[in-house]
């Protein structure tokens, strides 16, 4: 763009920092250096300021001007307009007075054209901008008024307060990961964490009053996952688990007892066991009776049952939790408890309950197991740490896979019962296991307890730490299963 003359639409404007006529000698040198003229220094002044009071004019025509500022001919400024612009690239402004202007800061910079300075200031001019087509050097901001090209100028740095990255393209600002699901107690509450359950963190944490609580050791953390599966929501509303063996006194009863107090001590839902043995079965003996009622009074009464309460009439409930509906114990009744009465049975409890666990008779082919297996959604085979023991569970996997309950067989869990820890057996467990868990899902070994043996009362409170651990890994196995549809 070439500039503007003067009386060309601006009013008798002149460049912005030229030289009044009270301007320094002619001759002499602009302060950005030797190498460059005063800006303005040979440029003609508007025709109605060609002169100073007390001076005379000694150009052309009577003007005012610097020698070698304005001569005529080839080279001159008239013929050579674009020398205007390069030299100088000085803006425009008003010429009202013929005081020395001072630093504008920048005020009133013309696209395509240099920085204002005044005479006196002593401030250097800025080097001139890049050739047309060259980009700014790298960290330079681009010329005033020419927006920077997309991807260009300067990199994002980090906040020096925050040191964090800026997000890219698409990806979310820090500030809206934040939800109030993220406000918990525990973030908000410190100290209102749980004390440790033992060891030197639970003594550290008694004599620091709770101010200092040391991470969870990888036992602890282990439980607490194991106590989130046995946890595990009932998908279908109902579950039922049936206890099983082919050969008695393998600890089935017990298992049953230990499984399903475990299970309702954890859980915030109902837990009961049924014994659905056709003859006397022993799962009442290992808990305080606090009804004679029996399975068979239940079956009996089916119809006047309304609600929980009238369920809760017929069961026995442990210190646990966990209730239990006996077998019937009376030695004169000559009718068996077939599969059509443990079907009605599972009817009326799936409305009350959310976990079923049922005490079946020993063996196969009594009368009520058809029914027990049909409405099954898992098993637990129970098993001796012996050879006819593990021999006897192998075949009772056998059958059911031979009669189209290969899916209970596959989601089956395997119960090594009472294993002492000081054996004389000669009976390898490590291979008898992995037997097992190449047929079915899990295998669990329960180990020895001395309160077990007894074949009284189970209270898991007098249960060893080895025996308690062992039930909870059984619970969380079975656990795993909840979330299954139903059978």
């Amino acid at each position: 763009m070439a500039p503007p003359t003067p009386g060309s639409g601006y009013g008798g404007f002149r460049p912005l920092g030229s030289l009044p006529p009270s301007g320094p000698p002619p001759g002499s040198l602009s302060p950005g250096g030797p190498a460059r003229r005063q800006a303005g220094a040979d440029r003609p002044a508007p025709e109605d300021e060609r002169h100073e009071p007390g001076g005379a004019p000694n150009g052309p025509g009577g003007h005012w001007t610097e020698p070698g500022s304005y001569r005529d001919g080839p080279g001159s400024y008239r013929d050579e307009p674009s020398s205007y612009r390069d030299e100088q690239g000085a803006p425009w402004e008003t010429d009202e007075t013929a005081e020395s202007y001072g630093w504008t800061g920048g005020y009133g910079v013309v696209p395509e054209q240099g920085w204002a300075q005044s005479y006196g200031t002593g401030v250097p001019e800025p080097e001139a901008p890049p050739e047309h087509g060259e980009p700014p050097e790298h960290g330079e901001p681009p010329e005033h008024g020419e927006p920077p090209a997309y991807g260009e100028g300067p990199e994002l740095q980090e906040g020096p307060e925050y040191g964090e990255r800026q997000p890219e393209r698409g990806e979310s600002p820090q500030w809206q990961a934040e939800s109030a699901d993220s406000l918990t107690a525990d973030l908000l509450l410190p100290g209102r964490h749980a004390a440790p359950p033992s060891g030197w963190r639970r003594a550290l944490y008694q004599v620091t009053g709770g101010l200092v609580r040391a991470p969870q050791s990888a036992a602890a953390q282990r439980r607490k996952d194991l106590v989130q599966r046995a946890r595990t929501p009932v998908a279908g509303g109902h579950h039922r688990v049936a206890v099983l063996s082919l050969k008695g006194g393998v600890g089935k009863t017990t298992t049953t007892v230990g499984l399903g107090s475990t299970l309702a001590s954890l859980r915030g839902d109902r837990v009961i066991a049924v014994d659905a043995n056709p003859d006397r079965g022993t799962l009442s003996d290992k808990l305080r009776l606090e009804t004679a009622a029996t399975v068979r009074d239940l079956l009996n009464e089916e119809d006047q049952i309304r609600r929980y309460a009238d369920v809760r009439a017929y069961t026995t409930q442990s210190p646990s939790g966990l209730e239990v509906l006996a077998s019937d114990r009376d030695p004169t009744v000559s009718v068996a408890f077939s599969d059509q009465d443990y079907a009605d049975v599972a009817r009326v409890l799936e409305h009350y309950y959310s976990v079923s666990i049922t005490d079946c008779g020993t063996g196969l082919l009594h009368s009520a197991m058809a029914g027990v297996l049909r409405l099954a959604d898992q098993i637990v085979l129970v098993s001796s740490p012996s050879v006819d023991g593990a021999r006897s569970a192998s075949a009772t996997l056998d059958w059911l896979a031979a009669h189209n309950y290969g899916d209970l067989v596959r989601g089956a869990a395997v119960v090594l019962s009472a294993i002492r820890p000081r054996s004389k057996s000669a009976v390898d467990l490590a291979r008898l296991e992995q037997h097992f868990a190449a047929r079915c899902r899990a295998v669990v070994r329960i180990p020895y307890d001395a309160h077990l043996e007894e074949g009284a009362e189970v209270d898991l409170a007098q249960l060893s730490r080895a025996t308690a651990d062992a039930y909870l890994v059984l619970a969380a196995e079975v656990g795993d299963g909840f979330s299954w549809p139903r059978h």
